[in-house]
């Protein structure tokens, strides 16, 4: 039975959050200019190590956190979805530039208006393209959302 006062239950869920906020192992999903700036992240100089997260992973079945970036065509929306079906549970989505939030300025029938058309996403980081300073930042939003026990996968 769980209450909310009961202090080992407490307890147990705060690090099973802060264990999954500390290793957090992302996807490659890089598909326009965006991606250039995610790998950045990844670089000495910003440093993504320092949350657990240096290797990003090229297998699906090895990773819980997709970053989406770049535009998403009509083409690649099935794969997206094949990817996002097959990450680890829990799993979480980060959507990075204006394109993959809404479309970017590219209003037209070859891409997807919105990469939450197609998988549920958790945090936007806005930009055209965003540094990789808005991602870190839409990295640590992530970790207090799932902290907060905002986000329960």
């Amino acid at each position: 039975m769980y209450s909310p006062d009961n202090i080992f239950t407490t307890t147990i869920d705060k690090a099973v959050r802060w264990s999954r906020t500390q290793s957090m192992w992302p996807v490659t999903f890089g598909l326009a200019c965006c991606a250039i700036e995610m790998m950045a992240a990844g670089s000495a100089k910003y440093d993504l190590a320092r949350y657990g997260m240096e290797v990003f992973r090229a297998s699906p079945r090895q990773a819980d956190l997709m970053i989406v970036a770049g535009r998403v065509s009509q083409k690649m929306a099935p794969v997206l979805r094949q990817v996002y079906d097959q990450m680890a549970e829990p799993k979480w989505v980060i959507a990075m530039g204006a394109c993959s939030s809404t479309g970017g300025m590219f209003n037209n029938y070859a891409l997807v208006q919105g990469v939450d058309h197609i998988v549920p996403v958790d945090i936007y980081v806005p930009g055209c393209p965003p540094g990789p300073q808005s991602l870190m930042h839409g990295i640590l939003t992530l970790h207090d959302k799932i902290m907060a026990g905002e986000i329960n996968r």
